[in-house]
């Protein structure tokens, strides 16, 4: 095939790979080549790259221009395509017989034509643009001594809005317009600067700067090699335990892309999903226990054995947990070496190093959610790197670019904490979701040598499907694995695992039994025997809670009675020395999980609470219109003698006493009364179940009142926020039906959207729990959310009370479709189905036309953007040849081509039913729109895409 027809043939998936991240640099790096090459006039590239025209657009009109110059630029096409794009994103495209020794040819020609200062610049272009990055000021400085450029030329060239690689072809493209002198000014300014080589000219840095890089890899590698979170630096090794999560890149409000595979480590600082190419941030969210912290530590792992992140010179890891606990006001320069590692050679000269070349500079922030300070706009502009300023201030100028502008910068956080003021300066975001039912399989196998434990293990988790969903989070699959004998000692009735408080537990109960002789096995009344334990972390991890505290010295410890016995179950671990002078020790929970259930166990253990106290921690409303409703909040958990007021503010504040309150509503089950009444007198566990209840009834009312009425035609819906999830999630935690049944039998919707609510298998299963109870049908819509094939499994339980299910990206493959189709057929409202940008295949249409088949009052079947190819289509239409009721029928953006096309076609020709089909995207020629032309004259047939 020659190369013209494979660029044609591959048009949309060339489109796809400059355009999927949304940045131009790929398209301006083919541009740079293509000129070089001589392939492109200067007119042609002034046509394509048109400033404030979409990048798919300006890629577009270079496809075509391309394809009307004829073959041989087609093939240099292919070939800068080929050396532009990374590994990832050429997987799947055909190159043709590009060959490296053609393109040097092609470079050697090019150079022999062209022999002025201006097409000198021209054939070297990419390389230019390459040694321009760090010269652009010294550039610059030239060209306005030699009265080439004018102050506003240089004002240009340097935009606070392009990056270094956009301003060095800004300024190129600047010279050539002021002609050949400039040019020599330009190229002279090159030689001389060859003459005498700087870091930044490919060279080596200087040998301070080298050492320096060693004994920073050194130190990182010695923290990183090691488990660090849920306490396992003893014995975990990271490279044995690391399982990989499942990265996903935010939809950022556009419509989504087609799926092109896996997210990886590398593609987080990486060019894959940039969506402001101005910014130097990049945030990797996800929820308490998801895996975020282990995700970096693998990353600086990785970094210091050479393994990965190549372009980044040097790293420096923060955990802002413990950034919080300075006190000192700082320089940057302090910051980095106080923090990370102190230099041994010359500190002028690394720090000078650090701030001439950025882009080689990689800064990692851990847990941006456990700040004391919430990130702000009105925060106090920092720009000089070696001035002192608080260290929340230096952290919110370095992750707004207003300090250190251009080194990359990662951040972890919780998805609440991050509010639009800080996601205005993010370059992209990634959602860490979790593990993939092979990544549970994956970590226990790692976590247990022992092949058969293993086995047992997982054989527990697949016949109690609660649990496995929960241990779709890492955190809970590290518990599930640390309490393996006491999971499968509880075997697989009432008394197993069902719920997140359920899962505590049982980490506590081993906790405690690790205390115990061996020879002693703890009875119904453990809790009581170590009450004062719960008691004393309970009180440590309210107050922390209480001022946004998580690392806590050895006098707060006191203050709260905590003992060396207490310190010796192993709950809190010792933290590191904060980089104090003193020798005093700090110590933190396991997880910021564990401090929460402590703070909950505080809450129900304790016979002296102010009886307001559960109230308010339920009312999260209250907390985001007061700022510093926590402390009235937690103030009351202490009584009057126990210590004054915190006086902190922050955006975790929501989250973790949301935490805090849903294991409070999973204490307070009758499913663990008898295990609490040794503990607690009955009456007041009454009394704190009934408060628990009715300020979820509260909360859901509230939810309810807000639903708009319907307009006119339209059905009465209701647009759920995730306060309202959280509320279902602490009702499940409760395991009380009757609970469930009257939040239910108020809500009287016929549509329940749930879009972009963070869903997961967890939050999937306590919805299927709470929903099955509504007395009439509902549509369910949980579009963009990450329910997954475990989470499908949780829903099932409700499915009998939809008739509407809408599961748009949603990571779904065939496996977990397999499951719905076989429980929808059952039921007799299940109806319609949209399962748009998943990852289904040819192998889920056999059970859809099963569906089709069974099902004759099945209306609506949307299948888009999956990998459906023509036997697919093929499978799909011997239901559709059966079905007698099917209205609506999408499956654009799939490969279906024209032999899918005459199938479907074939087996629609005698619908009385069909309004709407789209088939958009599938690579159907002139043989499937004449196979499809016949529809037209159906008299339902509304719609044809």
């Amino acid at each position: 095939m020659s190369a013209r027809q494979l660029v044609l043939r591959q048009r949309a998936e060339l489109l796809c790979a400059l355009c999927c991240g949304g940045s131009s640099e790929g398209l301006e790096s083919v541009l740079d080549l293509l000129l070089s090459w001589g392939m492109l006039f200067w007119e042609d590239y002034q046509n394509v790259r048109v400033p404030g025209r979409a990048l798919c657009a300006n890629t577009r009109v270079l496809l075509d221009l391309v394809y009307t110059k004829g073959d041989e630029t087609c093939r240099l096409l292919l070939a800068a395509f080929k050396q532009v794009l990374p590994e990832a994103q050429r997987a799947g495209l055909s190159f043709g017989n590009c060959r490296t020794a053609d393109l040097e040819n092609t470079r050697d020609d090019t150079k022999e034509l062209h022999g002025t200062a201006i097409q000198t610049l021209q054939t070297d272009r990419p390389g230019l643009v390459r040694r321009l990055r760090d010269r652009i000021e010294g550039a610059l400085e030239v060209l306005l001594d030699t009265g080439s450029f004018t102050p506003s030329d240089c004002d240009e060239v340097q935009l606070p809005v392009y990056t270094p690689s956009q301003q060095a072809r800004r300024l190129l493209d600047q010279v050539r317009s002021k002609g050949e002198p400039a040019a020599k000014v330009l190229l002279q300014y090159f030689q001389q600067t060859e003459d005498h080589p700087s870091p930044s000219n490919q060279e080596s840095p200087p040998k301070e700067c080298l050492s320096y890089q060693k004994k920073l890899r050194s130190t990182v590698s010695a923290q990183s090699h090691f488990l660090s979170t849920y306490g396992g630096t003893s014995s975990l090794s990271l490279e044995d335990i690391y399982t990989e999560g499942q990265l996903e890149l935010a939809q950022g409000g556009s419509e989504a892309q087609p799926q092109t595979g896996a997210l990886g480590l590398e593609d987080v600082v990486g060019l894959v999903g940039t969506l402001n190419q101005e910014a130097d941030t990049v945030l990797v969210s996800g929820e308490a226990g998801s895996g975020k912290s282990t995700l970096l530590q693998r990353l600086h792992l990785l970094w210091a054995r050479g393994a990965v992140l190549h372009d980044f010179f040097l790293l420096f890891p923060f955990s802002c947990r413990r950034l919080s606990s300075e006190q000192r006001e700082l320089s940057l320069r302090e910051l980095l070496f106080l923090h990370c590692c102190w230099p041994d050679g010359d500190q002028d000269r690394i720090f000078q190093f650090i701030l001439d070349h950025p882009h080689l500079i990689l800064f990692t922030f851990d847990g941006l959610d456990e700040l004391m300070q919430s990130f702000s706009d009105s925060e106090q502009r920092h720009c000089c790197p070696t001035q002192c300023a608080p260290v929340p201030t230096l952290l919110f100028n370095l992750l707004q670019g207003s300090l250190m502008k251009g080194v990359r910068k990662v951040v972890t956080s919780r998805p609440e904490a991050v509010g639009p003021a800080l996601k205005r300066y993010l370059r992209k975001e990634v959602l860490l979701k979790g593990f993939s039912p092979a990544g549970i399989d994956c970590f226990v196998r790692k976590h247990h040598r022992d092949p058969t434990v293993a086995t047992r293990v997982l054989e527990s988790l697949q016949s109690n499907t609660a649990l496995l969903g929960l241990c779709h989070i890492p955190v809970f699959c590290w518990i599930v694995s640390k309490c393996y004998k006491e999971l499968l000692g509880c075997g697989e009735g009432e008394g197993s695992p069902k719920t997140i408080t359920d899962v505590y537990l049982m980490i506590l109960q081993h906790f405690f039994q690790r205390r115990v002789s061996q020879r002693n096995t703890m009875g119904i009344g453990w809790v009581q025997e170590h009450q004062d334990t719960a008691l004393h972390l309970g009180k440590l991890a309210m107050e922390g809670l209480g001022a946004s505290c998580y690392v806590f010295t050895g006098t707060e410890l006191q203050k709260c009675g905590v003992t060396e016995e207490d310190i010796c179950m192993g709950f809190l671990i010792r933290s590191k020395d904060l980089s104090s002078s003193t020798n005093c020790k700090h110590y933190e929970f396991l997880h910021i999980t564990m401090q929460c259930f402590f703070a909950a166990l505080y809450i129900v253990l304790n016979n002296n609470l102010d009886r307001s106290t559960i109230p308010k921690l339920f009312q999260p409303q209250a907390r985001q219109q007061q700022p510093g409703f926590h402390r009235a909040c937690l103030g009351h958990c202490l009584t009057q003698q126990e210590g004054a007021l915190m006086e902190a503010n922050t955006a975790a504040e929501t989250p973790n006493l949301q935490i805090t309150a849903t294991f409070v509503s999973g204490l307070l089950s009758q499913r663990h009364r008898s295990l609490l009444l040794l503990s607690c007198p009955g009456p007041t566990l009454d009394r704190k179940s009934k408060q628990v209840v009715t300020c979820l009834s509260k909360g859901m009312q509230k939810h309810f009142k807000s639903i708009p009425r319907p307009v006119e035609g339209e059905k009465k819906s209701m647009h759920a926020m995730p306060g309202f999830v959280w509320l279902i999630k602490c009702i499940h935690e409760m395991q009380d039906s009757r609970i469930a049944r009257d939040t239910m039998a108020k809500l009287e919707v016929e549509h329940l959207k749930l879009t972009y609510c963070n869903i997961g298998p967890v939050e999937c299963t306590a919805l299927a729990y709470v929903l099955q109870h509504l007395r009439n049908p509902v549509g369910l819509q949980l579009d963009y959310n990450y329910v997954g094939d475990v989470g499908v499994e949780q829903l099932l339980p409700c499915l009998h009370v939809c008739h509407s299910v809408y599961l748009r990206h949603n990571n779904i493959s065939d496996e977990g479709i397999r499951k719905l189709i076989e429980k929808g057929i059952q039921c007799e409202r299940f109806q319609k189905i949209a399962l748009f940008n998943n990852k289904l295949t040819d192998a889920c249409t056999e059970c859809f036309a099963h569906l089709l088949k069974m099902k004759q009052n099945f209306l609506s079947l949307r299948l888009g953007n999956n990998n459906i190819t023509a036997a697919g289509a093929g499978q799909l239409a011997e239901g559709l040849r059966f079905n007698r009721s099917l209205q609506f029928l999408g499956l654009w953006g799939n490969k279906i081509g024209d032999k899918g096309a005459e199938a479907i076609a074939n087996a629609l020709k005698d619908s009385q039913t069909l309004v709407w089909l789209s088939l958009v995207d599938n690579g159907v020629g002139s043989a499937g729109a004449c196979a499809l032309a016949p529809l037209i004259k159906n008299s339902t047939l509304e719609e044809l895409w």
